[in-house]
């Protein structure tokens, strides 16, 4: 287990990469890493923090009561349930939630049959799965207002096999082991989404319909 300068030192570079890459707009998203087991504790992005500003002050210690460990200023983001409850049910090391347009897209267009699946595409062999002609079918859920629900339903949907969750019209969680691993999921996720809404497009405007 990392320490939680280690765990914040990661946050940090983890919210840089994202926010390098767009997918935190306007202080939204949180990312956290694991610390200990027994109990739980988890270094996670404050509420309001600016991604691609991120300091030392603004990543918090966390227990599994979301009670921050230590003194400042600062709350953590009340989507937090929702990293409880994944690291509760999955003992993962780390957590990822990010907020754009693609992973919106795609949670709203297959919203009503609950995932969007991929078929057969090189990506999916980063989130762990190497046999030939692969599927791979990445839950969505609601976007509950009820932050405890919210938790619940993502923790209820997630699967061992397929290491992110989609919540409609709002982003993804994706996980892994380590800080590495959640980083390769989330990009591999981000990747599919984008190709599976050009896709669409590009059947559509063909006559051939949706995936």
């Amino acid at each position: 287990m990392p320490t939680f300068h280690e765990a914040q030192t990661s946050v940090i570079e983890l919210a840089h990469f994202a926010a390098s890459r767009g997918w935190l707009p306007a202080t939204s998203g949180n990312l956290s890493v694991r610390v200990t087991d027994h109990p739980l504790q988890f270094a996670i992005t404050r509420s309001g923090a600016d991604k691609s500003r991120l300091r030392p002050e603004d990543v918090l210690l966390l227990d599994a009561d979301m009670r921050v460990q230590g003194d400042g200023p600062y709350k953590p983001s009340a989507e937090t349930t929702v990293h409880v409850a994944l690291y509760q049910k999955f003992g993962c090391g780390s957590i990822l939630h990010v907020h754009t347009v693609y992973n919106n897209l795609v949670s709203e267009l297959y919203a009503d049959q609950g995932f969007v699946e991929i078929r057969a595409h090189e990506l999916v062999k980063a989130l762990g799965h190497w046999e030939e002609d692969a599927v791979v079918r990445i839950p969505i859920v609601p976007n509950w207002a009820d932050l405890p629900r919210l938790g619940s339903a993502v923790a209820e949907a997630a699967r061992v096999d397929v290491p992110a969750v989609l919540v409609r019209a709002h982003g993804v969680y994706a996980w892994g082991d380590t800080p590495d691993d959640a980083r390769r999921h989330l990009e591999a996720v981000e990747f599919l989404c984008e190709y599976v809404y050009k896709l669409d497009l590009v059947r559509l405007a063909r006559g051939l319909g949706a995936v």
